[in-house]
């Protein structure tokens, strides 16, 4: 039985990655993928660059999903608590050896640099360099941190996008453009979103004025967020997402006069990258659905979402004006946030 292994920081796991890896399990029996990480070391990596660290247990998942349907091949989880500049080759492959806790055949990488040091921590077993002039797949870790994640999105496994997905909310009281400018969004990035639950919901229920009792709410959040799964799995770099679990216990406060500590704790979970908080400024439209459509009533219920937000502490970018208006707005906020 052959036995090779091919390791690496996969910080962040690239296509460049999956090609080593399937042309080294093609020659060996037994292929052993090893994580190497260190905190220091992996933090030291992205210091400088446009994408933040990635933590080990996330590339773990990676390279599980990446290898789960081939059995002959394994992953191996290494850490250690050195920096880059004092990084000791040979207690990292003593550390290999004994995990594999076989006779290796190959040892597999990319690097021609690396012939020396595999000699003398490896003799008895071949430097297998996998497209070492990146013929096959031009990319490398270093340029993705370098330049960003999105910069070079079609060179990362599908299954690996999804953590990189930039998550907007849009966020405000009754008819204020939410639901289009969700959608807009969507069109214009050429992306996923998710629409506001509680109305498909209430919609299920029937839609008549009254018809909300308190569990609808607990309902609405939980499965607000699996649509927000669903979308981030199948996103182009951005997910648009309408309304979230505190514009939920907004509406639990205004229909049915209850604030549900459940609600709070989802919020306090959420995660999202940029928050639009649309301005009730525009022509109130009855759509069967809304009441609250006196100036007075959505002013004050405006300064309320308001309250709820900044007990959560959360930062967000008003949008006012006209469609237009908001639409750029919108847009000069996202650049931003893809720029990182």
């Amino acid at each position: 039985m052959t036995v090779g292994f091919i390791g690496g920081k996969f910080l962040p796991l690239h296509l460049g990655h999956v090609y080593a890896i399937v042309y080294a399990s093609s020659i060996v029996d037994e292929l052993y993928v090893v994580l190497s990480h260190s905190e220091i070391r992996d933090r030291e990596l992205c210091q400088n660059t446009k994408m933040n660290d990635v933590p080990a247990q996330i590339r773990l998942r990676w390279l599980s999903q990446l290898t789960r349907d081939m059995p002959h091949v394994k992953v191996i989880f290494l850490e250690d608590d050195q920096d880059n500049d004092n990084y000791n080759w040979a207690e990292g492959a003593q550390l290999i050896k004994k995990a594999i806790g076989k006779p290796i055949d190959y040892v597999f990488s990319s690097e021609i640099d690396y012939n020396k040091i595999f000699k003398e921590l490896y003799p008895n077993v071949e430097h297998k360099l996998i497209d070492p002039m990146r013929t096959h797949v031009n990319i490398s870790a270093t340029a993705i941190r370098r330049d960003g994640v999105f910069r070079h999105w079609e060179f990362i496994p599908d299954f690996v996008k999804p953590y990189f997905v930039k998550k907007v909310v849009v966020v405000g009281t009754e008819s204020c453009g939410k639901s289009t400018l969700t959608k807009n969004l969507a069109k214009i990035y050429n992306t996923t979103y998710v629409e506001e639950y509680g109305r498909t919901l209430c919609e299920e229920l029937g839609g008549c004025e009254g018809i909300m009792i308190k569990e609808d709410y607990q309902k609405i959040a939980y499965g607000h967020k699996m649509k927000e799964y669903k979308a981030i799995e199948k996103a182009n770099k951005l997910v648009f997402i309408d309304t979230e679990a505190i514009v939920t216990q907004f509406y639990s406060n205004l229909y049915n006069d209850e604030h549900q500590p459940v609600l709070d704790e989802i919020a306090k979970l959420q995660d999202y990258d940029l928050w639009l908080f649309l301005e009730p400024d525009v022509k109130w439209v009855d759509d069967g659905l809304r009441v609250h459509g006196e100036d007075e009533e959505r002013y004050q219920n405006n300064r309320h979402l308001k309250t709820l937000l900044d007990k959560h502490n959360i930062k967000y970018h008003r949008l006012t004006g006209s469609y237009e208006n908001r639409l750029n707005g919108a847009i000069e906020s996202i650049e931003q946030l893809l720029k990182g």
